[in-house]
């Protein structure tokens, strides 16, 4: 019998974290794969493009672009801060609109994945009940529109276990009907790292795929599914409990250093790679029933000033009359 690896491979949506475990400790350039860093205020940047069928292959994920935005410093509440990061994710959204060909006057369909009633999985209707709207204008008094806005709809579909309709299928029933230019898919996702827990912005035009932030693999909101421009936001907002397990055993090596302490220590957990040390983590805690899904328990406030920065981002990119620093005013 195969052993499937992929079981008991590190679980990150984050492509910045896909690329640093194929880099590994020499953190050598892959081929295929271009980044370009940016640092500014508190904010970390990082631009991944991922050009050719090798570069996709080597660290998991699709062809196409993705950015990061990294503020360890969300964790602090600071309004100011974030303001500076609605802007900086204004900027960043407004340039992918661009590169897949998005116009001042396209229009946009906001889409909140997730589950309401679970907090970590809550982004996604959060960022919808504070996007703003404007359909219902053009269609109902086109005339008294003022300029600078889109027409711009949003819709929270709920999760298959409520509904017992893949989001996909209501998406798509939607999309059919109004014909958006675009489809903006909001998401949680999962980390690697408890360091970029609700800490962390990702955007990518290849679309997401519903659930996969827990391991779920079902019919994505692509363009390839759904015949429409998808650019995808996800935060982390959970972690796995064996790559937390994980993380602590590589803390506790830097921690002690290298040489005979350690040896004791650590044991043979020493000389083992991160891949066979996650393997043995995860067949410890099989017997216990599952892999815990971990998120801090200061959840309830980290999501709220989270989809408040994504959504006050997002309306400014969507629409020119809008602040971007004016985070929290579409909060009902």
């Amino acid at each position: 019998m195969e052993l499937d690896l992929q079981l008991y491979s590190v679980r990150t949506d984050l492509a910045l974290e896909a690329r640093e475990m194929a880099q590994g400790p020499t953190k050598s350039p892959i081929p295929g794969v271009n980044e370009e860093v940016e640092e500014s205020d508190g904010i970390t940047i990082t631009r991944l493009g991922v050009a050719t069928p090798a570069g996709s292959q080597a660290i998991g994920r699709a062809i196409g672009n993705y950015v990061t935005l990294e503020v360890p410093g969300l964790r602090g509440g600071d309004t100011g801060l974030q303001q500076k990061v609605a802007e900086a994710f204004a900027h960043e959204f407004e340039g992918f609109m661009t590169r897949i060909g998005i116009g001042k006057d396209s229009s946009a369909l906001i889409v909140g994945l997730g589950n309401w009633n679970v907090t970590p999985d809550s982004l996604g209707p959060l960022v919808v009940e504070n996007a703003l709207v404007t359909r219902q204008f053009y269609e109902l008094v086109p005339d008294q529109v003022a300029p600078g806005y889109r027409k711009v709809s949003a819709i929270a579909p709920g999760v298959l276990g409520m509904t017992g309709i893949e989001s996909s299928e209501v998406v798509q029933g939607i999309v059919d009907r109004t014909k958006p230019d675009v489809i903006i898919a909001i998401d949680a996702l999962a980390s690697r790292s408890l360091e970029r827990i609700n800490t962390t912005i990702q955007i990518a035009d290849i679309g997401i795929h519903p659930g996969s932030g827990i391991g779920n693999k079902r019919r994505g909101l692509t363009q390839e599914v759904l015949g429409v421009p998808c650019i995808a936001i996800g935060v982390p907002t959970v972690c796995y409990a064996s790559t937390i397990v994980n993380n602590v055993l590589e803390m506790m090596k830097s921690h002690f250093g290298h040489g005979a302490p350690t040896k004791e220590i650590m044991g043979m957990l020493d000389d083992i790679s991160e891949q066979e040390r996650l393997t043995l983590v995860k067949e410890v805690l099989e017997p216990l029933g599952h892999d815990l899904i971990v998120t801090p328990k200061e959840i309830d406030e980290f999501i709220e000033d989270i989809a408040n920065i994504v959504a006050s981002g997002l309306n400014a990119a969507l629409h020119e009359a809008v602040d971007p620093g004016n985070v929290g005013a579409y909060t009902h």
